[in-house]
């Protein structure tokens, strides 16, 4: 049977390197974007053109209207869902708590926790065996910051991670008998784009020299991790959690 998975945030980064990587591996993947159609048509054209099937799928994961619209036609143009990466994330200025206004962390908050329920709950309705499905497997796209707390750049964003890390285990337990494994990553300093968001696109290499091993990662080294997760090579994994931070 086809596999199907659906990428939040799929037209950059993690997830297009997560998206690329699937359609690889046999996926025929949903890239879902907010706003930059051109990324994803691009990571679609990308896929496609190594022989893979894909579609791009426009959402803003923070309404529920929008997700329940996307994930049905996913179900049109793809077929049954097997996987999903919630990937879809973002982050605000460098900014002392102290400083940080309600509707900043709403914003934040929004995306990361509400986006990432709100997408895991489509994909349990569709996967879990006490609805008719045939199983399946949730990545949730973590952060060490969850571990770390960010403090002095974005607490709120490391504690919406945290709530994501808390998200995943319930998630796990709650739905390991209908047939679906849920697990976490947790990337640290990443060469991403991401880091523009906060004021510092050069981040990564300012930070680099507190890391164990001296570099920051790559999009396609947690795109592997993200992958193995969703492998049968992982059937008895669920609950679990992949550091993808050069130690630190």
């Amino acid at each position: 049977m086809k596999k199907v998975m659906i990428v939040t945030g799929g037209g950059r980064g993690i997830g297009a390197a997560t998206a690329r990587l699937a359609a690889q591996r046999g996926y025929a993947v949903g890239v879902n974007y907010l706003s930059n159609d051109a990324a994803a048509s691009s990571v679609v054209a990308t896929i496609r053109d190594a022989g893979g099937e894909a579609v791009a799928l426009q959402a803003n994961v923070a309404v529920e209207a929008e997700v329940v619209a996307m994930f049905q036609e996913a179900d049109r143009r793809l077929g049954p869902l097997s996987a999903l990466v919630n990937n879809a994330g973002m982050l605000q200025k460098q900014m002392r708590l102290e400083d940080m206004d309600a509707e900043r962390l709403r914003r934040v908050l929004d995306t990361n926790v509400v986006g990432a329920f709100l997408c895991a709950r489509e994909a349990v309705r569709r996967m879990s065996s006490r609805h008719g499905g045939s199983g399946g497997a949730i990545v949730n796209v973590s952060s060490a910051a969850a571990r770390t707390g960010s403090p002095g750049e974005y607490v709120d964003y490391a504690a919406s991670k945290g709530a994501l890390d808390t998200m995943t285990i319930g998630l796990a337990h709650e739905v390991a008998a209908d047939g679906i494994r849920v697990n976490g990553v947790r990337p640290g300093f990443i060469y991403t784009d991401m880091h523009a968001s906060g004021g510092e696109p050069g981040r990564v290499d300012r930070v680099k020299q507190f890391v164990p091993l001296k570099r920051g990662g790559t999009a396609e080294e947690v795109a592997a991790a993200i992958l193995w997760l969703l492998s049968d090579e992982a059937a008895y994994t669920t609950g679990g959690f992949i550091d993808v931070a050069g130690g630190r």
